[in-house]
């Protein structure tokens, strides 16, 4: 039993507190010390009488959005029952809390808003930052995620209904790592919105003007991030959902600040090199022999590439030879040097070799390339089609193809359809749940490339070391630690990564690999190796009800 608690609140306080609150769970005794007869039903019911319940009534809902709101109102009003749902089937639970379900929450959030959570910072208010930060309520705050809302999933700007996504990630921080959730603090930076729908709504919640941009939006930023330091030194600052144009000058201007990461960037980049990694287990082949076709030039596809890249220079390849092993393809087809407006980072991936005309289109590209691995992060549903996906099948034994969209309308293909055009040849992973496959008379499930995958351990790992920062090499850690517990290692017929149900396990690979390959750049506490491990365990929570004592 765990030890008792001294709490000081009572009565409807004390159920109005959601990280306090036990619902039926309060015995009689606690509830005649503190007030809270006649404030609840005479049944006494435990936490797991309480999630057969919970559990039960979700079944019954007649879709995933219901539930989603469900599991929301729960959250908000028990944490410890909502985490103990999560615990008890995670691979259930986890499309009603995150993806996909999540996108139809963020369009639906102004209609389904009911209790505050987390910390709105509108433009209007940009002045009293300091002041909103200083709340007592948030001294205890580890872990800060952070959006504008600008491009959520493949749906783009959805202004304050962005703020669905940090709830959700900071979500997965406890239910995959056990990151307290006291510990963890969820915030939208409300800049407007360019969404003409959200703009002529009458229920929309947010601030309805047009987004703030150029030297005025970068300067709210800064005050953001030098807001948030001062407030929490110490924090890991998790940005997430900003736009191509914004998230990477955002990431490399605040990274020399404090502890901060996209997961956009490098999550996506982390869990897609961990999956390819496993795809090439026990095969006598290097990443840096394979050929990248790279569907989508964002952030996250700009992101990933990077991250081969150096993964590629590590086995021995120049930067240049690495480049080269990899095509870029966005909105207007394969990127070149002919394009004038590319981005920074898809200037990187441009090509001077290519021997037709410019923009050429996914076929053509994988006609010429004869790529070995084919990754889609473009929000472009159903791009993977058969001439391509049996053009590219024709000239590899076992492609690797990643349509790594989401939510599931934006998915580049289906797992059946790949399978099916590749004669079950095709090692695939999606970024979104799939059902599962029949295969050679057995029944195998779709490998999900959740960034759920990576971030929780990163935090975790962050935690554990008392990392100050999250550097490339960390970051590529992280995709080893995840490999490293493919399946596939011990089953050339297994699956790429392990179950969801072993999130928590994959969790701690990734921290103990974050934690001592900070310590190895000496950006965290030195400690002893045999110190880790109960390092990561003290950071570890449990949903369970303690008992209370009035204080």
């Amino acid at each position: 039993m765990p030890e008792e608690r001294i709490v000081q609140v009572s009565g409807k306080a004390l159920l109005a507190d959601r990280l306090l609150n036990k619902g039926l769970a309060f015995s009689l005794e606690e509830r005649e010390a503190f007030g809270l007869n006649g404030l609840l039903p005479r049944a006494v019911k435990t936490l797991d009488q309480q999630v057969e319940a919970a559990i039960a009534f979700l079944a019954g809902l007649p879709t995933p959005l219901a539930r989603h709101i469900r599991m929301r109102t729960i959250q908000d009003s028990n944490e410890t029952l909502f985490y103990a749902i999560l615990e008890r089937d995670l691979e259930r639970a986890l499309p009603i809390v995150y993806t996909p379900t999540i996108g139809e929450a963020c369009q639906a959030f102004s209609e389904i808003w009911h209790q505050s959570r987390g910390l709105f910072l509108s433009w209007p208010d940009r002045d009293r930052m300091t002041e909103i930060l200083a709340d007592p309520a948030y001294d205890d705050v580890r872990i800060v995620c952070v959006t504008d809302g600008e491009r959520v999933l493949g749906l783009g700007d959805q202004g304050v209904g962005g703020m669905g996504i940090p709830i959700g990630k900071l979500s997965l921080y406890t239910a995959c790592a056990g990151i307290d959730p006291r510990h963890t603090l969820p915030i939208m930076l409300d800049v407007g919105t360019n969404n003409p729908t959200l703009l002529s709504s009458t229920n929309y919640i947010g601030w309805k003007r047009e987004r703030v941009r150029g030297a005025a939006y970068d300067s709210f930023i800064e005050q953001f991030v030098e807001a948030v330091q001062a407030r929490w030194p110490n924090v890991l600052l998790h940005f997430e959902d900003f736009s191509a144009a914004h998230a990477s000058p955002i990431l490399e201007r605040t990274r020399t600040q404090l502890c901060t990461y996209n997961d956009d960037i490098q999550g996506t980049a982390a869990v897609t090199l961990g999956v390819i990694l496993a795809a090439l287990e026990g095969r006598e082949t290097r990443l840096r022999d394979q050929t990248v076709v790279m569907v989508g030039g964002g952030s996250a596809g700009v992101g990933i590439s990077r991250l081969l890249v150096q993964y590629m220079a590590e086995e021995g390849a120049s930067e240049a030879e690495a480049r080269a092993r990899i095509y870029m393809l966005d909105k207007d087809g394969l990127l070149t040097t002919d394009n004038a407006w590319m981005s920074a980072g898809q200037m990187e991936f441009a090509r001077q070799d290519w021997p037709g005309a410019p923009g050429a289109d996914l076929l053509q590209v994988v006609r010429h390339a004869k790529p070995s691995i084919l990754i889609g992060v473009s929000g472009v549903g159903g791009l993977f089609t058969e001439e391509v996906v049996r053009e590219m099948a024709a000239h590899c034994e076992r492609p690797v193809i990643f349509p790594l969209s989401n939510p599931t309308s934006h998915a580049e293909g289906t797992p059946r359809d790949l399978m099916a055009w590749t004669e079950n040849r095709a090692l695939v992973s999606t970024g979104t749940p799939f059902p599962p496959l029949k295969r050679d008379g057995r029944t195998q499930r779709v490998d999900l490339a959740n960034n759920a995958y990576i971030f929780p351990g990163i935090g975790l790992g962050v935690l554990a070391s008392g990392a100050t920062r999250i550097t490339d090499r960390m970051i590529l850690a992280a995709a080893r630690g995840l490999a490293a517990i493919s399946p596939r290692r011990n089953d050339p017929e297994g699956t790429l990564l392990p179950p969801l149900t072993e999130m928590r396990e994959a969790a701690i690979a990734v921290a103990s690999a974050i934690a001592r390959q900070a310590r190895a750049e000496g950006v965290c506490d030195e400690f002893p190796d045999e110190e880790l491990r109960p390092r990561i365990e003290a950071c570890l929570w449990t949903p369970e009800y303690r008992g209370y004592r009035k204080g």
